[in-house]
């Protein structure tokens, strides 16, 4: 079984860095949304999400990712994806977000 976690990285020192392992499909990026709305609400804009160890990323967890990346923007923060699975790096290739989320 390849469940979904999301544990916080505590020795990044800029803003928050998460490091995400499993599928987000529909009901992950349920789960992804609810987690990066509650960090996002008690810290500071920017986010790094190390998404090595991520298999597969459906249209769901897209839609999460876009959504933080344009709240951080607009916050003044910053939302990018760290040293992404090549699963993760082909999806974001197809949906031309490779540009928008990765450094």
């Amino acid at each position: 079984m390849d469940d979904f976690t999301m544990t916080l990285d505590k020795s990044h020192a800029a803003g928050r860095k998460f490091n995400l392992r499993g599928r987000i499909s529909a009901n992950e990026a349920n789960i992804l949304q609810h987690k990066l709305e509650h960090e996002f609400l008690g810290s500071c804009p920017n986010m790094v999400l190390n998404m090595r160890q991520v298999t597969f990323i459906g249209s769901g967890g897209l839609r999460v990712l876009l959504m933080f990346y344009k709240k951080a923007k607009a916050g003044g923060g910053s939302f990018y994806l760290e040293s992404p699975s090549e699963n993760v790096v082909n999806v974001l290739g197809m949906t031309a977000l490779d540009q928008m989320l990765l450094r």
